[in-house]
């Protein structure tokens, strides 16, 4: 069990909802950061013994297994995965969906000793609209909405239906906001007004905001909510004093909520200027993520640091097992001995996936004689084909420079686990500050692997250069970042993290104990989830319901 000064019996009890949970690779309900970080979140509260459960959807098919055809570009498999281990609750709710009452069935899992996780299940005999929880981020926009209501709508009604008492409801991210109208829908169905129910349904909800790119915001037109029937017993002016016109998810977390987080110190300024005209909104502070020890530290790891014993030799053991995972999955044969890069990440133009190539005159003599390695992995989303080319041109730099880079394609759980170990430096180079986060390299840095990263997202709060990892560049933003930032890549690469790895190993062992000594309890979850029950779930004034309608 982990040391906690919370005290369970006087804590509120939360229902987290999420549109994904990542807990094991096995079980393919999550795409990314977003659910990763869920997972991480209930793994935590499960250890803790929190007040805690989840709501979440039950992907059958998943978000995408994503591998890489003879010319080298990603296509997509999507299969039915079949769970044994799922808990009938004897619960199935109904949800309204284009006029028709949709059965929602709710599982149960806690394998993983997670705190509950309810998953909400279309996939019901007798439902016209089986399909709508076949595939994560799948479909059209009325299919998004569609699903939104089952996990907003649905995921309150299930609660209900299990008898569990809620004090506090979070959304992690803008895809829960439907919970939020059902929760007013069924006060005003006790006689509130429609002011009188977002007043008293405002002090219930916390909600945490991931995105800081104003476009990966989802919005929605109000034809298409009310056709797909998300109203739900609300007219047009109500939902659009919400969520304004077209519907922002965003927007309507923001003024459904008492507090709002982002989720690293620089995430929090930079939500608040992109959200600062929206009337009403509640207050966004910032509590930075964390990451689950008890998943992405290697116990290995942990026991040489706990007793002061070499690091060297249970990195080196973790090396090795990602150096086979390689060979398994590609042949290529990576040395051990030779310095080795990590970069994974969604494929995303902000994350610069191919920065550190874009000289080949600088990389190319490090690369070809065996001096630096690199391992590559990320996926698209499905229908992204701007992100899918970036994969492909992973792909083409792993095929350039066959002996020294390697791309694992279907980046999962078990890809993240095995670089995030078993890497010697962990490269991040996003255009600041478009990282909200960015929990890879807390993971990298909790097994002494050192960051290369910009001051983005976490790195701002944890680094020291030099001495627990380095930063690339000094916060510089806007036009001409891109140079300086390559710029920078290049000079700390050649100029000091090469010749400590190869010419310094004291110093090399220094940092990797300084980046655990940064990283395992500040960005750790039992961390964040105290900062979320002390400052987040904790009850605010109660005059904000009523200030943020006027």
């Amino acid at each position: 069990m982990l040391n906690t000064t919370l005290n369970a019996r006087n804590l509120p009890r939360v229902a987290y909802f999420c549109m994904e949970y990542g807990l094991h690779e096995e079980f393919k309900i999550y795409s990314g950061g977003l659910g990763i970080l869920a997972g991480d979140h209930l793994k935590t509260a499960g250890e803790l013994g929190l007040p805690l459960v989840g709501i979440g959807i039950l992907w059958r098919q998943g978000y995408t297994k994503q591998l890489i055809d003879q010319d080298g570009r990603p296509y997509d498999v999507f299969e039915d995965s079949p769970y044994d281990f799922l808990q009938d609750t004897g619960a199935t709710v109904k949800v309204r969906i284009r006029g028709r009452e949709v059965a929602v069935k709710v599982w149960r899992v806690d394998k993983y000793g997670n705190a509950p996780l309810y998953l909400l299940d279309t996939n019901v005999p007798g439902n016209e609209e089986w399909w709508i929880t076949d595939r994560l981020y799948g479909g059209s926009g009325d299919d998004r909405i569609a699903q939104e209501m089952v996990l907003g709508i649905g995921g309150v009604r299930a609660l209900r239906a299990l008898s569990i008492g809620v004090d506090v409801y979070h959304f992690n991210e803008g895809h829960a906001a439907l919970a939020g109208s059902e929760l007013i829908r069924e006060k005003m169905a006790q006689g509130a007004s429609f002011e009188e129910a977002w007043a008293v349904t405002r002090k219930q909800i916390v909600f945490t905001t991931h995105t800081p790119v104003l476009a990966g915001n989802e919005s929605h037109h109000h034809g298409a909510l009310a056709y797909v029937g998300a109203y739900n017993g609300l007219d047009y002016h109500q939902m659009a004093r919400i969520g304004g016109d077209p519907f922002g998810m965003t927007v309507a977390g923001l003024r459904l909520s008492r507090n709002a987080n982002a989720v690293a110190q620089l995430h929090g300024e930079t939500a608040r200027r992109m959200w600062k005209d929206i009337r009403g909104a509640a207050p966004i502070t910032a509590i930075t993520n964390g990451v689950y020890p008890g998943t992405w530290q290697d116990s290995r790891v942990r026991a040489a640091y706990e007793n002061w014993a070499d690091l060297w030799e249970s990195h080196l053991a973790a090396k090795r097992e990602l150096i086979a995972e390689v060979e398994a999955r590609t042949g290529v044969k990576l040395d051990v001995d030779s310095l080795l890069i990590g970069f994974a990440r969604r494929a995303a133009p902000y994350k610069r996936s191919d920065l550190i190539f874009r000289r080949p005159e600088v990389i190319e003599p490090l690369l070809k004689s065996g001096k630096v390695q690199i391992i590559l992995s990320g996926k698209a989303h499905p229908q992204d084909g701007f992100g899918k080319e970036i994969v492909a041109n992973m792909v083409a730099m792993a095929r350039r420079y066959p002996e020294s880079v390697v791309f694992l394609e279907n980046y999962d759980m078990k890809i993240g686990r095995l670089l995030t170990r078993g890497c010697d430096v962990w490269l991040n180079n996003p255009q600041r500050p478009l990282e909200a986060s960015g929990t890879s390299g807390m993971k990298a840095a909790m097994n002494g692997v050192l960051n290369l990263s910009v001051l983005d997202g976490w790195w701002p709060e944890g680094c020291r250069h030099g001495i627990n990892g380095w930063q690339i560049g000094d916060a510089f933003e806007g036009p001409g970042q891109d140079e300086h930032d390559q710029n920078s890549l290049y000079q700390v690469l050649l100029d000091e993290v090469v010749p400590t790895y190869y010419g310094n190993r004291a110093k090399w062992l220094q940092m990797m104990r300084a980046s655990i000594d940064m990283s395992h309890w500040n960005f750790s979850t039992q961390r964040m989830l105290e900062e979320y029950y002390t400052r987040l779930y904790a009850p605010a004034d109660e005059a904000a319901g009523e200030a943020a309608i006027a």
